[in-house]
C-alpha cells in the first residue's frame, strides 16, 4: 500500500472547501425562503446553537 496518499492538510481543506459550499447553498435557500417549514426549523436551532456558543479562541502559536 504505497499509492499515493493525501496530506492532512489537504484533506481537511477539501473536506473545508465542501462544506463552505454546501452551508452558501443552505444560507442563500434559508434566505429566499426557499426552505420547507421542517428544514428551517433545523437551521434556526443550529443558528440559535452556534450564538450561544463561545467564540473559539485562536490557537497558541
Amino acid at each position: 500500500m504505497t499509492g499515493p496518499t493525501v496530506s492532512r492538510e489537504q484533506a481537511f481543506a477539501a473536506a473545508r472547501r465542501v462544506l463552505d459550499i454546501a452551508l452558501a447553498e443552505i444560507s442563500a435557500d434559508y434566505t429566499a425562503g426557499r426552505l420547507s417549514p421542517e428544514r428551517e426549523l433545523i437551521v434556526r436551532r443550529l443558528l440559535r446553537q452556534q450564538r450561544e456558543q463561545p467564540a473559539p479562541q485562536p490557537l497558541a502559536a
